[in-house]
């Protein structure tokens, strides 16, 4: 695959720069997101509670997916990444508000610890580009 076959967005994250990552690529047919967590900038949102820092998590993974045209009727992967277990429920309706009817799927972790002890949910998700649908 050629560097013309693939493109990278950053989404100005700390961890982007210094760590070396884009937050989603596009590479042929498939978009890939980056770990997201429910910071913006430097500003964690729904600190504490899981439920909102899943949504938005996925809200910030869609956004890196709509700088290639696409939305999540696109969402073929979902991967949550929770460090509590009492959590599942909360970041499984936050889950389910967004992609219900897409049914991507989906698979749900329970770690001991993300970069930043106030993260209680980190996403990934994957997208399909459609033959007709040129990167961007």
């Amino acid at each position: 695959m050629t560097s013309e076959a693939v493109r990278r967005v950053q989404s100005g994250s700390p961890w982007e720069e210094s760590f070396g990552f884009a937050r989603a690529v596009a590479a042929g047919d498939r978009v890939l997101v980056a770990g997201t967590t429910s910071f913006k900038g430097d500003v964690l949102y729904g600190e504490g509670d899981p439920y909102e820092q899943a949504k938005v998590a996925f809200t910030n993974a869609v956004e890196a997916i709509a700088e290639f045209g696409l939305g999540v009727e696109s969402v073929i992967r979902t991967r949550m990444y929770l460090t509590h277990q009492r959590d599942v429920d909360e970041v499984g309706r936050a889950h389910k508000e967004l992609f219900d009817a897409v049914r991507p799927v989906a698979t749900l972790l329970v770690v001991e610890n993300f970069i930043d002890s106030r993260i209680l949910v980190e996403v990934e998700l994957e997208a399909f580009r459609g033959p007709d649908q040129a990167i961007k």
